[in-house]
């Protein structure tokens, strides 16, 4: 009779595991830092910002030098610059900025305010959210320039309602965004504020607004660009200064290089505005480790 033998069951089984299973024993030492970056997005690109933009500006230069787009249609960048410097020099283009810069700031402030205070109302409240959710969702469903003629009748014509118009455009992203995340705020850092004893105002301080800080910073850099996006239609209707104003008497005497101006004066200070609300995010949520940081 044959005899055979068997192996301990302790090695069947060792031996079965080292086989079906694979080894990550090289990730063992790896920092959580260097996992990050090799599954990541990879290293932080100097000015990256930057680049999206200035290549659609060689685009534009390069188009134009070789003919293939029509100056009728889009001058060449060259013009465009000389047409500033011309506006720059006589002095119409920074009084324009600088009417066009006051309407959109205090708007800005006026709109992320009131929007920041109903997201606290609603993102901490039951009641307050029954309250104010309702009418900023319906102000959200309805376009900025469908309300513009209820405004003219409301407020006239003057600066009054296009600051209402800008700061009821830019309060929504502040809201939807800053709600979004306090209802997000982690109930183990709420039940350990109840545990510890916080006060209300304690825990909206010290919890609820730290742990909204992202979403509020998304919902900021949203407010930024809409401001400008919102101040180009509002500066259309009877105004007499702001960058508007003047696309609107260079629209009627056909010089588009004025309008190619207006625009690019737009595009400035709104890339300007956004990039300054992520320097503001990065250093204020710098204790935050994600993805893209």
């Amino acid at each position: 009779m044959t005899t055979v033998q068997t192996a301990p069951a302790s090695t069947v089984t060792a031996g079965t595991g080292a086989a079906g299973r694979q080894d990550y024993s090289h990730l063992e030492h790896r920092s959580g830092t260097q996992r990050r970056r090799r599954l990541g997005p990879g290293r932080a690109i100097p000015a990256s910002l930057a680049i999206g933009p200035f290549l659609l500006v060689v685009v534009w230069i390069v188009t134009s030098q070789l003919g293939i787009l029509d100056p009728r249609t889009l001058p060449p960048p060259l013009d465009i610059l000389r047409t500033a410097g011309e506006m720059w020099s006589d002095g119409r283009l920074p009084t324009n900025i600088l009417a066009s810069l006051k309407l959109a700031s205090v708007s800005l402030a006026i709109g992320v305010t009131l929007g920041l205070v109903l997201s606290l109302i609603s993102g901490l409240s039951r009641v307050g959210e029954a309250i104010v959710d309702g009418p900023v969702q319906v102000k959200r469903a309805v376009p900025t320039l469908a309300i513009i003629p209820l405004a003219i009748i409301w407020f006239g014509i003057g600066d009054t309602m296009k600051i209402i118009i800008i700061a009821t455009s830019v309060l929504i992203p502040v809201y939807i965004n800053t709600t979004a995340q306090l209802k997000g705020v982690d109930l183990r850092h709420v039940e350990l504020a109840e545990t510890v004893g916080l006060s209300r105002s304690q825990f909206i301080r010290k919890v609820a607004i730290p742990g909204a800080l992202p979403g509020f910073f998304t919902g900021l850099r949203l407010a930024v660009t809409i401001s400008w996006t919102a101040l180009v239609v509002v500066e259309q209707v009877n105004a007499t200064s702001g960058i508007g104003y003047l696309m609107t008497q260079a629209r009627l005497y056909g010089q588009l290089d004025i309008v190619v101006v207006g625009l690019l004066v737009y595009a400035v200070f709104g890339l300007t505005g956004d990039y300054a609300v992520r320097a503001v995010e990065r250093r204020a949520l710098s204790w935050r480790r994600a993805l893209g940081t």
